[in-house]
């Protein structure tokens, strides 16, 4: 149980630098990072799985650059449902989910488990 809310506290402060870093991603304040890092979690476990399976051929089509385009859809996605995250485009969602899976990755290997 505590690695789970270690993992969801590493996506919530990946998420605000992100934002931070990336212009046309906006979250309202801390606390909102936490709650769409929790809905981020939530559409990651349920709806990308579904989205990877359907777009498979593209994806190795295009030898796996499609998933970064998945990715901008899982962020677009808890920025609709949450209305914490604001992004002003697609473009900013890409580089956004470019940009907080490489600050997830290096944040999860600065903490131990």
């Amino acid at each position: 149980m505590a690695g789970l809310l270690v993992r969801w506290a590493i996506n919530a402060v990946a998420l605000y630098l992100t934002t931070l870093i990336v212009p046309g991603l906006r979250v309202t304040s801390f606390g909102g990072a936490v709650l769409a890092a929790l809905v981020l979690g939530i559409v990651n476990a349920v709806l990308r799985p579904v989205l990877l399976l359907l777009t498979l051929p593209l994806t190795i089509l295009t030898l796996g650059l499609f998933a970064f385009v998945i990715n901008a859809v899982m962020l677009y996605v808890v920025g609709v449902v949450t209305h914490r995250l604001i992004i002003t485009s697609f473009l900013s969602a890409l580089i956004g989910a470019i940009v907080l899976s490489a600050i997830s990755f290096v944040l999860s290997h600065l903490v131990a488990d």
